[in-house]
């Protein structure tokens, strides 16, 4: 009588450790921390996101590349990848004016500079503002490529077009339509 209580509790506890060792497995023990070099300072944080990401670095042309993102999280699969929200970019290209870029997310290569905005992309050059939902920023291959719903204006014209192309460093800029048959529209302001 006693031997069967005795291994009734016996299995009822080894059940118990079992489950409790499971669930700490399950929701702990994937938790890997990663080390992150922000503005010359290491932190080491449990999680893979990070709150006020900010970057900046000059190419070898010594154009200058400033992102910022209220929040950024990194890939774990490739911890060059930076998956960012509520975007700001500000670019100083030689040569040229300065570029301020927004966007409601981003995807930032550490490694390469190259950035994909994405929602909601305004784009402002001088007295250009260039609105997308889709903009690949890349300094490596001199290269801006806008896409979806792009709207265009400056003093004096508007423009709707699915895609503008333009090469930073030559400024050539291409302008049209995924479907050939459709045509990018340019109205006067005046």
């Amino acid at each position: 009588m006693y031997r069967k209580k005795f291994l009734g509790i016996f299995f009822i506890f080894l059940s118990l450790i079992i489950v409790i060792l499971f669930s700490y497995f399950k929701f702990f023990g994937n938790n890997k921390s990663k080390i992150v070099h922000i503005e010359n300072k290491e932190e080491v944080y449990n999680s893979n996101l990070i709150k006020d990401v900010e970057y900046s670095t000059k190419d070898k042309n010594n154009n200058e590349y400033f992102i910022r993102a209220d929040e950024g999280e990194i890939d774990f699969s490739n911890p060059n990848i930076i998956f960012l929200k509520k975007v700001y970019a500000f670019i100083k290209l030689i040569d040229s004016r300065e570029i301020t870029i927004v966007s409601d997310f981003g995807k930032y290569n550490s490694e390469n500079y190259d950035t994909i905005f994405s929602k909601n992309v305004k784009i402002n050059y001088l007295d250009n503002k260039i609105a997308g939902e889709y903009l690949d920023f890349s300094l490596e291959r001199n290269l801006m490529i806008i896409s979806k719903e792009v709207s265009y204006s400056n003093l004096d014209n508007i423009m709707k077009a699915d895609v503008i192309e333009i090469n930073i460093k030559s400024k050539d800029t291409k302008i049209f339509m995924q479907d050939q048959k459709e045509k990018v529209i340019l109205k006067s302001k005046n």
